[in-house]
C-alpha cells in the first residue's frame, strides 16, 4: 500500500445542498423494480447464463411479481438477440410486464434493439452514454459539448425507430452513465438535452436514471446529488427518477435506501447483487429491508428457498451463508446468550395477544420467507443451555427446568469438544437419553408398580430390576414422591432429598406422554437429574426418580 494515501488518493467533494431534506425524510411506499439479472448480472458471470437458464430465471421474476426486467443487451450478439426476439414472439411477457434492453447511444445498436423487440406489447428501450471527466478524458477524448451530441443523436435515433414500430407502446429510458462522479450541472445539461428531444409527459413520463456506475462515495452524499437532480430538472413531473447503484464501497443498498429518501422513484438491481466488480444493489436486501418497517415491498419473497436455488443454478454463484435473509445461516445462533434471548423471544412472541414481531437477534420472522425454525438454533462449542434446551423443546417437546438446562449442557458441550463438530439434534436426543437412562442403561429400572392409601399416608409397593435380578420395594410418605424415596432408601440404601419436581404433558390427545424432571441432593451434598417419560404422568414421575438414583 501507498504509505501515504493522499498523495495518490482524493477524497470525493461534498455537494453544495445546504437545505437538504432527504434526512428527515422516510421510506413510505415500494418504488418500481428493475430486475438487471439477465442483463447486467449476467455480463458479471464467468460463464454466461444459455436460453435455458435465462428462461429459467425470467420465469422466476415473473413468478415473484417483478413488473420491468432488463431481459439484455441485444446489440452485444444472437444470444441475447434470440432470446429476446424468443421472448417477444412466444407470448411469455405478461401484458402487466415490461421488457426493457440496453443500448449505446450508436445507430446500428439502437436499431438493433428495437428490431429485438418487433410485435412487443410494450417494451423500454433504456439508452446511455457516459458523461463524466475520467470518461471524456481518457476514453471517449472529447469535450463537453462532443458527449453532449452522442446523447442527443441517440435520443433523436430512439423517437425515429419507435415511429418505425408503431404497434409497441414505446417506454424511454435514459442514463447519464457515470452520474456519480459526474459534475452535477454538466449531468443536469445533458439530461435537459434528452429530453428536450424526447419530449416526455407527464402521463408518459421519461425513467432518468441516475447510476452510480462506480460507488466512489458514502451514501448521503449519493443521496444529496439525486436530491440536487429531482430539485434542479425543469420538469420534475416528466421523469421517473430510477437509481442504479453498485457496491465498489460496500454500500449500495444504503445509497439506494438514501436515494429513495432523496426523491427517487425507481430502483435498478440484482435478486442478490450480482453485477460487474461488486455488483448491483441487491434487490433482496433492498425490499425486505422494507418488509421489517411495515412496507409491502410488492415482492415476493415467501419461498426464499426456492429463488436461491433457482439463482444459484442459473448463475453457477452460490448465495453466502451468512447473505441478509437468505443465507443458510442468517437466522442461526451458534452463541449460548443469543440462544437465550431467542429462545425467551419465541417464548414471549407464544404468549403476547397482537402478532407484532419482537423477538431478539430475528428482525424478521423466517416463516415470513419460507423458512421453518429448526435452524433457527444450532449447536457446538460455543452454544449454551437455552440452545440445547430449545432445540429438545422443538424436537422432542421436552420443557427442561432452568438447573437440568445446565445439567445437561454441560454433557452437551463435552460432546461438542470431543467431536469438533456441529452437533445434530439426534446427536442431542442421542445423549440425553444415555445420560438420563432413558435408553434403558440404568442398573435400575421399574418393572411394575402399586400404590393405596393408609389414612394420610400414601403406600408404593413396586418391583425394581437390579444387577442383580428383580427386588421388591415399598415405602411410605405422604405422596407418591416421597414414598418411592423411602422405598428406595430402605431397598437400595440410597438417601436423597426431593429439591425440585416438575412435570408436563407431550402433546395432546389419547396417546399424548408425560414427562417428569426430579432435582435430588444425595446424602454427601451433591445434586442430580432425573427424567422420566410415560404415557402415565405418575409412572413417568417414579421413573424419573429412579433416573436420578442411576445418576447417583
Amino acid at each position: 500500500m501507498h504509505p501515504n494515501p493522499s498523495h495518490k488518493y482524493r477524497p470525493f467533494p461534498q455537494i453544495d445542498l445546504p437545505d437538504r431534506q432527504w434526512p428527515s425524510k422516510t421510506i413510505t411506499k415500494a418504488p418500481r423494480w428493475l430486475s438487471t439479472d439477465l442483463r447486467d448480472g449476467n455480463q458479471a458471470l464467468i460463464d454466461p447464463m444459455d436460453a435455458q437458464k435465462k428462461q429459467r430465471f425470467f420465469d422466476l421474476l415473473i413468478k415473484i411479481g417483478i413488473k420491468e426486467i432488463e431481459v439484455g443487451f441485444p446489440s452485444a450478439g444472437a444470444t441475447d438477440f434470440d432470446f429476446i426476439s424468443g421472448l417477444v414472439k412466444s407470448g411469455k411477457i405478461p401484458d402487466d410486464v415490461m421488457v426493457q434492453v440496453l443500448t449505446q447511444s450508436r445507430r446500428d445498436l439502437i436499431e438493433t434493439s428495437f428490431a429485438s423487440l418487433e410485435g412487443a406489447k410494450q417494451a423500454i428501450v433504456h439508452l446511455y452514454n457516459a458523461v463524466s471527466p475520467a470518461w471524456r478524458d481518457v476514453v471517449f477524448k472529447l469535450d463537453k459539448q462532443g458527449v453532449k451530441d452522442i446523447a442527443r443523436e441517440g435520443a433523436s435515433i430512439l423517437r425515429e425507430q419507435a415511429e418505425k414500430y408503431p404497434d409497441t407502446d414505446w417506454h424511454f429510458e435514459y442514463s447519464p452513465e457515470t452520474f456519480s462522479t459526474a459534475e452535477l450541472d454538466f449531468s443536469l445539461e445533458v439530461v435537459e438535452a434528452v429530453m428536450e428531444i424526447l419530449e416526455p409527459t407527464a402521463e408518459k413520463p421519461l425513467i432518468l436514471n441516475l447510476p452510480a456506475t462506480v460507488e466512489a462515495s458514502t451514501p448521503n452524499i449519493y443521496a444529496d446529488q439525486v436530491e440536487w437532480m429531482c430539485k434542479h430538472i425543469s420538469k420534475r413531473d416528466h421523469v421517473i427518477i430510477s437509481l442504479h447503484t453498485h457496491n465498489d464501497r460496500g454500500s449500495g443498498i444504503a445509497a439506494s435506501e438514501l436515494g429513495l429518501m432523496a426523491g427517487a422513484d425507481r430502483v435498478e438491481g440484482c435478486l442478490f447483487g450480482n453485477g460487474e466488480r461488486t455488483g448491483n444493489v441487491d434487490l433482496v436486501t433492498l425490499g425486505l429491508n422494507m418488509y421489517t418497517q411495515g412496507i409491502d415491498p410488492e415482492i415476493d419473497f415467501s419461498n426464499m428457498d426456492e429463488i436461491v436455488k433457482t439463482v444459484e443454478y442459473c448463475n453457477q454463484l452460490p448465495v453466502p451463508a451468512r447473505h441478509p435473509y437468505a443465507g443458510e445461516l442468517v437466522f442461526t445462533a451458534f452463541s449460548g446468550s443469543h440462544q437465550d434471548a431467542i429462545k425467551k423471544g419465541f417464548t414471549a412472541q407464544e404468549q403476547r395477544n397482537d402478532e407484532l414481531w419482537n423477538v431478539p437477534y430475528l428482525p424478521i420472522d423466517p416463516r415470513d420467507i419460507g423458512r421453518d425454525y429448526e435452524a433457527v438454533i444450532r449447536v457446538n462449542s460455543q452454544s449454551g443451555k437455552g440452545g440445547i434446551a430449545w432445540i429438545l423443546e422443538q424436537d422432542q417437546g421436552l420443557k427442561l427446568p432452568k438447573r437440568l438446562q445446565a445439567n445437561f449442557s454441560r454433557t452437551v458441550q463435552e460432546l461438542a469438544d470431543e467431536t469438533s463438530r456441529e452437533l445434530s439434534s439426534e446427536d442431542i436426543w442421542g445423549v440425553f437419553r444415555q445420560r438420563y437412562h432413558l435408553d434403558g442403561s440404568g442398573r435400575y429400572s421399574l418393572v411394575d408398580y402399586d400404590e393405596s392409601k393408609s389414612g394420610t399416608d400414601r403406600i408404593f409397593v413396586g418391583k425394581v430390576k437390579g444387577p442383580d435380578g428383580t427386588i421388591s420395594v415399598s415405602g411410605r410418605g405422604n405422596g407418591l414422591i416421597s414414598s418411592v424415596v423411602d422405598a428406595v432408601s430402605s431397598a437400595l440404601g440410597v438417601e436423597l432429598e426431593i429439591m425440585d419436581y416438575s412435570e408436563h404433558a407431550l402433546g395432546s390427545g389419547k396417546d399424548a406422554q408425560a414427562a417428569a424432571y426430579i432435582e435430588c441432593k444425595s446424602a454427601d451434598g451433591r445434586e442430580f437429574y432425573g427424567v422420566g417419560i410415560n404415557s402415565d404422568v405418575a409412572r413417568a414421575s417414579v421413573e424419573a426418580l429412579l433416573s436420578a438414583v442411576n445418576r447417583i
